[in-house]
């Protein structure tokens, strides 16, 4: 029993599994405390999760080092049986494969970054975390409407920015154009409708418009692109049921429904102190005519009844 345990302690590829098992637990305590100590110095979020991931990195890179070298003698011998292997393995992880791609490609080709919102793989959300395999979101909408969080963190596979268009609504432009309506029946006074309009979308949205200026300006000299205008639009159409404003202008991708709700809400307010010179238009239906009827009594006998034509 001895000899058998003495010769199983000195044997070299024990030797070499116990000093990987503790080079990895030390490299990974390492990593772990450099990791929890970046909050005490790194307050500002984006910075400090970068910081975490690319020390993470440094620990797996330390790993795969650390196992090449305590490895060398037998990696030589390995290499055939992994070519061999290799078809096989490719295609059993072909997905896998293709996420660590799509990883590498959305590092590489500025798909998106951490805290963009995107539509990724058919969810809409803002973008918590890249990972090697998986993007991981904060979705938005579905029955929340709007483009508030819904509470589902949901994870998408990197290998769909191949499968699937990547819309990011804070790329290079960080600005959306929004649009509402404004009904107003005819008979209102349209040029001091269209004046009131212009006025509080200038007031609401205008310190949106230079911002978004400087950063189309930028996108006009990367792109191949027209240069839009950028400052808040209204213009008029007239249908069959009433004079109908739209109101076009930027804003921020995070704030499009509170800016609505402030449009809306200084609009009403305008609205009802113009004494009656602007009247909101509804698809209400009003009886303004009754058709003329004719009554004519027929009568047989005792018994008569009414006839209308």
């Amino acid at each position: 029993m001895e000899p058998f345990l003495e010769q199983w302690l000195f044997d070299p590829t024990v030797a070499r599994i116990v000093t990987v098992a503790a080079g990895l637990v030390i490299i990974a305590a390492i990593t772990r405390g450099v990791r929890g100590s970046v909050g005490r110095y790194i307050k500002d979020n984006d910075t400090r999760y970068r910081v975490r991931k690319f020390i993470s990195f440094l620990g797996y890179l330390a790993a795969f080092f650390f196992l090449t070298v305590v490895f060398r003698a037998q990696l030589g011998g390995l290499t055939v049986a992994l070519g061999v292997a290799g078809a096989g393995i490719a295609f059993a992880l072909q997905e896998v494969i293709a996420s660590v791609a799509g990883w590498v490609a959305v590092a590489l080709g500025n798909f998106y970054k951490v805290g963009d919102r995107v539509q990724l793989g058919g969810i809409r959300g803002d973008v918590i975390d890249i990972g090697v395999l998986r993007t991981t979101l904060m979705e938005c909408g579905q029955w929340v409407n709007g483009d508030l969080y819904n509470g589902r963190i949901v994870r998408v596979a990197n290998s769909f920015v191949f499968k699937e268009p990547v819309v990011n609504y804070s790329g290079d432009f960080p600005f959306l154009w929004d649009e509402i309506t404004v009904p107003v029946r005819y008979g209102s006074d349209h040029r001091l409708a269209r004046e009131l309009l212009e006025q509080i979308v200038r007031e609401e949205v205008g310190s949106y418009a230079q911002t978004a200026k400087e950063a189309w300006a930028e996108m006009v000299q990367k792109y191949r692109i027209e240069d839009a205008r950028v400052d808040p639009m209204v213009t008029l159409v007239a249908n069959d049921n009433w004079m109908e404003f739209t109101v076009r202008y930027v804003v921020d991708y995070t704030r499009r429904r509170i800016t609505k709700d402030r449009l809306f809400s200084r609009i009403l307010d305008a609205v009802d102190g113009t004494g009656g010179r602007i009247a909101l238009a509804s698809a209400t239906h009003e009886i303004v005519a009754l058709p003329e009827l004719k009554v004519r009594m027929v009568g047989d006998g005792g018994t008569r009844s009414l006839a209308t034509s």
